[in-house]
């Protein structure tokens, strides 16, 4: 059992609301750096030296919070409204367990019984304004015991592993965040590594805006899960996948937000043909990482590439990653860093 990906995976730090998160990993790496700050956004900034071989500095980014809701109202019947905090699919929401607020009580997510709608209802997916959270309370004085508008609810997902795959909720991107743990745990390296576990990545890329203006760095690597589109299977044989889960990490060449530094692909890619790590390259296009706020940060431009872990049902209640495919995350992004060099992005 992965207990570190356990631990990060059933913590609760939906976006805007991390410090669960921060403060969990705070504690497991306080020890293996040099110095560490929260800054005013909620984003934990840790700070590993180098042996000063090299003058580069370096910044390693994860994003620590995940999707999850937000209470908007209560009901006289004492149920919760609630709106999206992130982007994911209604139908994934129906009957699914939560847990509400600093205190966590424990709610289910309902609608109009079956029984009650109409056939014309029945054959569409239900609209969340219909849907409310359900704690068993009474009335809307009863309900105001467990929760207020503004508390978060996130999914309750116990992790599981089934061989070399791994169940949970909140791998994006809480399997980042634990592969920048390993790092850090590990040797120094021959430059400064700055790791930036940001906030808020989910509702618009905000925490790294400012972790990169802050580190000023010269590098940076993204820890990121992108969606696996590869079930059911394409039905045309000449239709690719976006990733596939058990391939490898998949390295990014463009998304909609950003065109990844060539140089710095090229150096991923021939670092694991080097060393025989098998990597996939994520198909152009879509979706978006933490590399557009650091790579346009208001410091100046920042040569950036992404490292992506593949996961299937993302944004939903419970997702699938392979642990295989973590571990060669991991090792990748270690070996790269341990030979990186200036020459790597001189012009």
């Amino acid at each position: 059992m992965n207990k570190l990906l356990q631990q990060l995976t059933e913590a609760v730090g939906v976006s805007g609301a991390e410090k669960e998160v921060r403060v969990l990993i705070r504690d497991l790496i306080q020890d293996h750096v040099d110095s560490w700050h929260v800054d005013a956004l909620g984003n934990l900034i840790a700070h590993k030296k180098g042996t000063g071989e090299s003058d580069l500095r370096v910044m390693v980014d994860a994003h620590m919070d995940e999707v999850g809701l937000i209470v908007t109202g209560i009901d006289g019947n004492g149920t919760f409204k609630f709106s999206p905090v992130g982007g994911f699919d209604d139908r994934a929401l129906l009957g699914k367990v939560v847990q509400l607020g600093s205190k966590k009580v424990t709610g289910v997510i309902g609608a109009r019984p079956i029984h009650l709608t109409t056939a014309a209802e029945r054959g569409k997916i239900a609209p969340r304004s219909g849907m409310r959270i359900d704690v068993g309370a009474t009335s809307k004085d009863n309900a105001k015991a467990s929760g207020r508008p503004g508390d978060r609810a996130a999914f309750l997902t116990p992790y599981e592993e089934m061989g070399d795959i791994a169940l949970g909720k909140s791998f994006d991107d809480r399997a980042g965040c634990a592969i920048l743990i390993e790092l850090l745990q590990g040797a120094p390296y021959p430059f400064d590594l700055y790791a930036s576990f940001t906030v808020q990545e989910e509702v618009g890329l905000r925490g790294a805006k400012t972790t990169a203006a802050a580190i000023k760095p010269d590098v940076a690597f993204i820890l990121d899960c992108t969606p696996a589109y590869d079930l059911p299977a394409p039905g045309d044989p000449d239709e690719s996948t976006n990733v596939c889960l058990g391939d490898g990490p998949a390295i990014y060449v463009m998304d909609r937000a950003t065109i990844q530094d060539p140089r710095l692909v090229k150096y991923l890619l021939r670092t694991a043909d080097d060393h025989a790590i098998p990597v996939q390259v994520r198909r152009p296009g879509g979706g978006g990482t933490n590399t557009s706020s650091v790579q346009r940060s208001t410091y100046g431009p920042v040569a950036v590439a992404t490292m992506s872990l593949p996961g299937r049902y993302l944004h939903a209640p419970t997702s699938m990653i392979s642990l295989v495919d973590y571990g060669h995350m991991r090792q990748l992004m270690e070996t790269a860093l341990r030979g990186l060099t200036a020459d790597v992005i001189q012009r």
